[in-house]
């Protein structure tokens, strides 16, 4: 028998914050899209198949290695990998010996095919490959820097980087330096193709803004192939066509919730959860993961903004003791508003559990379930602490801002709904939550410090619970600059350990210690999100500007 759960104090009086977050920019805007009219059409189809079986011909008959690295580079940038990662990744091992061998002294070459590598898991070539372009004193040559394609084939592989490879971190502040004069110096599209890379590295970006990009500057290449982007501009229109319906669908589950009236305090934000989503994947044969992962996104979001500005504190030791417990029967003792989203995320969960079942995978749904209840425990310890002015240590906050930032819920989350052709085991849910599992919390430390670099200003402003910025200074008496700074330097060390990690678990050597490149590019596609979605701002929270564009390029507007 469950052990009572305690009640609100009657009578006392209910003081409650606002964080007076704006009301979606979206509205009903997606409804539409779950019309017949975003049926895709059959001669497109076609036409999409008999492309795609030309770009098949095209990548296995490339005759020299350079054209083959050079059209599985373009076929990445524009989107289309995921049609040919069996092919690419049996051309690179195939051509292993001929790719390390070619021409060393080419800055292009070199660094494209270190980069490639490196991107589909392999750590064949070692970073002091591009000792031959230093001088006698150890610095960069300045005749490297005429060759403007080599500098910034350069900058993109600096970004794949470990820890210890001091020229790589040397070779990103000679080409930032030198590049962002060339951008200014260039003229289009290369000089804006420069720009965009300072902006937005192609490691650390999402692959569908990239392809939305990369299309305007490659139909302007002198070596663009028409085939290849005539196959990318409409399988990404084809796409677009299934995720505004999948937008759609939620959009209606999220209006029928009632969320943008009962819970009014809340970010409504549905759309940008979709798209947040479809950082982590945007490959068609993800839809049941990508409704599954939104819809925890969103309920999440609100349980956010329950536990960081509007619930008091007995509210709250109810409600996180009732999910604790994951007891429906008690929702009655909560206040209406606490009804509504505590029978909302027992209703997706309940959704999960249909679904995993149905495909055979039902011992996922304690791991999903054991996510969501640490991630409302993280809450409420930061609720506790704002309660109590409690300012901790740096290393008592990280422990639980790591999983309060959200991130370990995704990536156990992301594999939920995935299938058993992703090699997604019980095995790789373990590894998964085991501790300590680096690359995960070089995502999770990616994620909570770059939120708290540029939310820290205006939560404390609303008066919330100190963040990693408070607690840095205070234990180390620095200033805001030295302690941003700082945290900047963290977050390019958790990039090293992403990409150290990445090439460890993809090509290990040992079955026990491999892990599916699916589930590897689960997590970094994460950490991409928040390098796009929080280099400047909180973009999630004020949702009205840069990401609104990103929505409307990718959801909204077709090539």
């Amino acid at each position: 028998m469950s052990a009572p759960v305690s009640t609100i104090p009657a009578g006392s009086e209910v003081i409650r914050r606002s964080a007076d977050y704006h009301p979606s920019i979206w509205g009903d805007h997606f409804l539409s899209y779950t019309s017949n009219d975003q049926l895709l059409v059959k001669d497109d189809i076609s036409r999409h198949e008999k492309l795609k079986q030309e770009v098949t011909s095209m990548l296995k008959g490339c005759p020299k290695v350079p054209e083959t690295l050079e059209m599985i580079d373009a076929i990445q940038r524009l989107g289309i990998q995921y049609h040919f990662e069996t092919q690419i990744d049996e051309i690179l091992r195939n051509m292993m010996d001929e790719i390390l061998c070619l021409d060393d002294d080419d800055l292009y070459l070199i660094s494209l095919k270190f980069r490639l590598l490196r991107q589909h898991g392999y750590n064949m070539i070692p970073c002091d490959v591009f000792d031959k372009f230093k001088d006698e004193n150890g610095k960069f040559k300045d005749s490297i820097v005429n060759d403007v394609r080599g500098m910034l084939s350069l900058y993109e592989t600096t970004h794949l980087r470990t820890h210890g490879e001091e020229i790589l971190d040397q070779a990103l502040g000679f080409t930032i330096a030198h590049l962002q004069t060339m951008s200014t110096q260039l003229s289009s599209p290369f000089g804006d193709q420069i720009k965009h890379a300072l902006k937005q590295p192609f490691h650390k970006g999402l692959p569908r803004l990239e392809a939305r990009s990369y299309f305007h500057f490659y139909e302007l290449n002198a070596s663009c192939n028409k085939i290849l982007l005539s196959f990318a501009k409409l399988d990404f229109n084809l796409l677009q066509k299934q995720h505004q319906k999948e937008l759609g669908d939620i959009t209606r589950w999220w209006k029928e919730l009632d969320f943008a009236k009962t819970v009014s305090f809340a970010r409504d934000r549905v759309v940008e959860c979709y798209f947040w989503t479809l950082g982590v994947y945007f490959e068609p044969q993800y839809a049941v993961a990508r409704s599954i992962v939104t819809k925890v996104i969103a309920i999440t979001s609100v349980l956010d903004d329950i536990y960081d500005v509007y619930a008091t504190p007995p509210e709250l030791d109810l409600f996180t003791a009732a999910i604790d417990r994951w007891d429906i029967n008690v929702m009655d003792e909560f206040p209406e508003y606490m009804q509504l989203v505590y029978k909302s995320l027992i209703d997706i969960y309940s959704e999960i559990e249909e679904r995993v079942l149905n495909q055979g995978t039902a011992y996922r749904l304690s791991y999903a379930k054991e996510a969501m209840k640490k991630q409302v425990r993280a809450y409420f310890e930061e609720s506790k602490w704002f309660q109590q002015k409690h300012i901790p240590t740096m290393e008592e906050y990280m422990v639980v801002a790591l999983v309060s930032s959200g991130y370990p819920l995704l990536a156990t989350t992301s594999l939920v709904g995935m299938a058993d052709t992703d090699n997604v085991t019980k095995n790789t849910f373990d590894w998964l939550n085991s501790e300590p599992n680096k690359i995960v919390r070089a995502s999770s430390t990616i994620a909570r410090l770059m939120d708290d670099i540029v939310s820290h200003k205006v939560e404390q402003k609303r008066g919330d619970a100190a963040s990693s910025i408070e607690c840095y200074m205070k234990q180390y008496n620095c200033t805001e600059e030295e302690t941003v700074d700082e945290f900047k330097e963290r977050v390019i060390s958790a990039w090293k350990d992403i990409n150290g990690e990445f090439i460890h678990y993809s090509n290990s050597g040992s079955d026990s210690d491999s892990v599916p490149m699916a589930v590897l590019m689960r997590i970094l596609n994460l950490a991409r999100v928040m390098d796009v979605l929080y280099k400047d701002e909180d973009c999630y929270t004020n949702s009205g500007g840069v990401l609104k564009d990103f929505v409307s390029s990718l959801l909204v507007q077709p090539i």
